[in-house]
């Protein structure tokens, strides 16, 4: 499989703007035989959307979306938007992933960061469910974590369990404001390397670049292989928009998991239950 890291800006509000350059972004992609095209969370809209006076929010079937999709034919394209809900009266931070004209699976982002400068709590609803999904026509199987849900151990098990071979992890990724405690770039490469290597498959890390308001977005796209190892990846800085082509084989999650098994089946069926149960109760996962 040949995985696009659209590490791309946004300009923050400008819909018009944000799809013209991810509907380029994805022709160039496909047009060099990629397979899958991954950008940044909320690429569409910008980060900071409590700064914009107008509504930016999206359906996941909106014919602007599909419209990409349809421009990238078999190739998959996971786009970050704010989604309407359905019923109007609340906004995801979500993902939708687009296969052939359509919508093939939407993730709501499940933790939302509400300290420092981070406000999403304050305009979006958090999620309620993680599942893995069918990509290239249900051959493989993937599961969306978008940004805070990767620093989630037990999101990333679940989704394994569900049989995801391919972590898809799209970002708005700052730079540390606390430079002397941690580096926001070692932190995830270490949280990456780590779902690699522990669950055994591909985890495929798209950041965002750019400033916008106080934050400065650094980039540092990159695919970790199921050995916990770097097999590609984009620029540093927030000037380094770019594209970087990568080309992995998924035979080698099942190889690896073969040859060292350390992802086992767990009681998926008893888990899920306790979840819902939680979620029930009013509780987020």
């Amino acid at each position: 499989m040949r995985i696009t890291l659209a590490q791309t800006d946004a300009t923050l509000g400008d819909l018009d703007g944000n799809l013209k350059r991810t509907e380029r972004v994805v022709a160039e992609a496909v047009d060099a035989g990629s397979d899958l095209v991954v950008f940044p969370e909320l690429a569409l809209s910008g980060y900071q959307v409590g700064d914009v006076p107008h509504d930016l929010s999206l359906a996941p079937d909106d014919p602007r979306l599909l419209r990409i999709s349809q421009r990238a034919g078999g190739a998959g394209v996971l786009l970050g938007f704010p989604e309407a809900g359905s019923h109007g009266l609340h906004t995801y931070n979500s993902a939708g992933y687009y296969e052939d004209g359509h919508l093939v699976h939407t993730h709501r982002k499940l933790y939302l960061p509400t300290y420092s400068t981070f406000e999403e709590r304050k305009h979006f609803l958090p999620g309620q469910h993680s599942r893995a999904y069918g990509v290239r026509g249900g051959r493989h199987r993937a599961a969306t974590l978008i940004c805070n849900d990767a620093w989630q151990p037990q999101v990333a098990f679940l989704s394994v369990q569900d049989g995801a071979h391919l972590l898809l992890v799209p970002a708005n990724s700052a730079q540390s404001m606390s430079p002397e405690r941690y580096d926001s770039k070692e932190y995830w490469r270490n949280i990456t390397t780590f779902y690699g290597r522990i669950y055994q498959l591909f985890v495929v890390f798209v950041n965002r670049v750019g400033v916008e308001g106080g934050l400065t977005f650094w980039g540092g796209s990159h695919i970790v292989d199921p050995w916990g190892e770097v097999v590609g990846e984009c620029g540093e800085g927030a000037e380094a928009e770019e594209t970087c082509t990568v080309d992995i084989d998924l035979a080698d999650v099942r190889r690896r998991r073969r040859d060292i098994p350390l992802v086992r089946e767990a009681r998926l069926g008893l888990l899920r239950r306790e979840i819902d149960r939680l979620l029930d109760e009013g509780g987020d996962l």
